[in-house]
C-alpha cells in the first residue's frame, strides 16, 4: 500500500462511498444515445424544474456572481424563518441537507461513538458516520418503516445522534406526530435526534416537528430546495433548530459554504407557493397511477407518501441495467440490502407511462424468472 494511504485514518479503508443515480450526459455517452432519448427517475428529482421565479432570481444573481455570497445567508435564513414562524437564529444553511449531516459529525462523532438509524434508512447516515470513525447501529423496520420504539431502545452511553427520516427514503414510508413524541420524550437530550424531512412538503398534512425546537435543545429538522423546489443542481438545505444547536453547528461550517446564485434561487422559490401546489399535485396524481399499474401487473410495491415508489422485479440490478440500455434511469437498491428491488422517481405522465412500457418490455421480454 502507498505510504500516504497507509497513514489515513484506518477507518476509511473500508468506507463505500455513495453512489448517486446516473447523469443523463454519462448514459447518453456510454450507450450512444441522444440526451433527448434518455428519462431520468432515478434521483427524486422535480420533473418539472426550478420554479419561473427561482429562474428569474438566479438569472439576475449571475450578473454579481464576482462577489462573494453572503457568508451568513442573512436574506434566505429570514425568509425560512419568515415562512416556518421561527428565528433566523434557528435557522443554518448547508450545501445540501446532507452537509448538516457533516456538521453534526463535526461537532458530535469521534472514533467509537455511534448513530442508530433505521436499516433501510438513507445511506449518506452511515457513510457520514464512519467519516468520523463512529459506528452505525441499524435498527430492523418492519414493513419497511422505522420501528421507534426500538430505535430508543438502541441508544446507548455511546450513542450521540439518532436519525429519522420521515417520510423515509428509499422505502417512502413516514411516521406519525404521535410516535414521534413519544420517542422524542424517551430520547435522552445528550442525544442529538435529526428528523430528516426532504420530502416533508410533499405530505398534505406534514407533521409538526417544529414544536420540538422550543422545548428540545436536542432535536434539528434537516430540510432542502433539491427536491419540491427542483434545485438539486445549487446543493442547497437548511436546518432547523434551537439556537444553541444551531450556534455550535455554525462553528463547523467553512466560510461563504452556500453560494450566492443558491440563496437566489432558493429564497425566490420558497415563495412559489403555487408552483410547489402544483408540483405536490403532479406528484400526487403521478404516484397514485404508478401504484394503480403496480398492482394491476401484480408486482408488490411499497405504499409511498413521497414522490418515489419502490417496487419489487424480482432483480432490482438486473431490471435497472436493462431499462438503462433503453435509456430509462431508475435506482437499483442494492446498497440498501434490497436487491430484488428499484426505486422510481414519480414524474411527468409522459415520463411515467414511458417507465411502464419500458418496465413491461423488460420484464415480459429480456429478463431471466
Amino acid at each position: 500500500m502507498n505510504l500516504i494511504i497507509e497513514k489515513a485514518n484506518p477507518w476509511l479503508h473500508d468506507l463505500v462511498s455513495y453512489v448517486p443515480g446516473k447523469p443523463i450526459e454519462d448514459v447518453a455517452r456510454e450507450l450512444g444515445l441522444e440526451p433527448s432519448e434518455i428519462v431520468k427517475l432515478a434521483s427524486n428529482e422535480n420533473p418539472l424544474g426550478p420554479s419561473p421565479m427561482a429562474l428569474e432570481a438566479m438569472q439576475e444573481a449571475l450578473l454579481k456572481a464576482h462577489f462573494y455570497p453572503d457568508g451568513g445567508g442573512y436574506h434566505l435564513r429570514a425568509g425560512i424563518a419568515e415562512k416556518f414562524g421561527v428565528s433566523i437564529d434557528n435557522v443554518m444553511l448547508g450545501n445540501g441537507s446532507n452537509e448538516i449531516i457533516e456538521f453534526l459529525g463535526h461537532a458530535f462523532l469521534q472514533p467509537g461513538d455511534n448513530i442508530v438509524t433505521a436499516e433501510h434508512a438513507f445511506v449518506v447516515y452511515k457513510i457520514l458516520a464512519k467519516l468520523f470513525g463512529a459506528d452505525t447501529i441499524g435498527v430492523p423496520d418492519p414493513n419497511l418503516t422505522h420501528d421507534l420504539s426500538a430505535m430508543a431502545d438502541a441508544i446507548n452511553d455511546r450513542t450521540k445522534v439518532v436519525y429519522i427520516a420521515n417520510p423515509n427514503n428509499p422505502t417512502g414510508t413516514m411516521v406519525s406526530e404521535k410516535e414521534l413524541d413519544r420517542f422524542i420524550d424517551r430520547v435522552p437530550r445528550s442525544v442529538v435526534v435529526a428528523l430528516d424531512e426532504a420530502y416533508y412538503e410533499f405530505l398534505p398534512e406534514p407533521p409538526d416537528s417544529l414544536k420540538y425546537l422550543r422545548h428540545h435543545a436536542n432535536v434539528i429538522a434537516l430540510r432542502t430546495f433539491s427536491k419540491i423546489q427542483g434545485l438539486a443542481g445549487l446543493r442547497i438545505g437548511y436546518g432547523l433548530a434551537h439556537e444553541e444547536l444551531i450556534r455550535l453547528l455554525h462553528k463547523t461550517r467553512q466560510p461563504f459554504n452556500v453560494n450566492s446564485i443558491a440563496q437566489a434561487g432558493a429564497l425566490a422559490g420558497l415563495r412559489d407557493e403555487a408552483y410547489q401546489a402544483k408540483t405536490r399535485e403532479m406528484v400526487r396524481q403521478g404516484r397514485d397511477f404508478l401504484q394503480a399499474e403496480f398492482r394491476q401487473r401484480n408486482l408488490e410495491y411499497v405504499p409511498s407518501v413521497a414522490n418515489f415508489v419502490l417496487v419489487n422485479v424480482r432483480n432490482g440490478k438486473e431490471v435497472f441495467q436493462k431499462l438503462l440500455k433503453r435509456g430509462m434511469i431508475v435506482r437499483a437498491m442494492d446498497e440498501y440490502k434490497l436487491p430484488q428491488w428499484i426505486r422510481v422517481t414519480v414524474g411527468t405522465p409522459e415520463q411515467n407511462h414511458r417507465f411502464l412500457a419500458d418496465l413491461d418490455r423488460v420484464l415480459t421480454t429480456d429478463c431471466t424468472e
